[in-house]
Formats: structure tokens, C-alpha cells, sequence
């Protein structure tokens, strides 16, 4: 690490919990470039088409205690 990128964390790491939570969001936004001016309006579309699907019934569902198992076997290997 250069020397102000040193001090800059020394500094970082001496904030209280909260800011530092704060600073270690904002500098990873920093990464990720310019936000998607249509993301919010297409999640919002989707989350109403999701919604629609499961009041009309037509939405495939899995019971939480299968959800559960799938996960803890595909990601957790167990």
C-alpha cells in the first residue's frame, strides 16, 4: 500500500462503527460506475409482475422448509 493509502485507512479504521459502515458503502458505489437510470422503474415492474403471478396462482412456489434444504445442499454442500 502507498503511504496515503495507509494513513487514509489508519484514519478510516479509527471512526466509530457506524461511519466506517458508512464509508466502506460509499467507496464500493464508488466501483461500480454510474447507476442504471431504468433499474428502479424495471425492478419495480418486475416485483409487480412477480406479485401478480402469485395472487393469480400461476407463480411456481416451493415451501420454505424445501427452499431450505435445496440451499443448504447446492450452496452449503450439506
Amino acid at each position: 500500500m502507498m503511504k496515503t493509502t495507509e494513513t487514509v485507512l489508519a484514519d478510516a479504521l479509527r471512526l466509530d462503527l457506524k461511519a466506517r459502515a458508512e464509508l466502506a458503502s460509499e467507496l464500493l458505489a464508488s466501483l461500480d460506475g454510474p447507476a442504471d437510470p431504468g433499474a428502479a422503474s424495471a425492478w419495480t415492474e418486475e416485483i409487480k409482475r412477480r406479485v401478480a403471478a402469485l395472487k393469480s396462482g400461476s407463480a411456481e412456489v416451493e415451501p420454505w422448509d424445501d427452499t431450505k434444504r435445496r440451499i443448504e445442499r447446492d450452496i452449503l454442500g450439506r
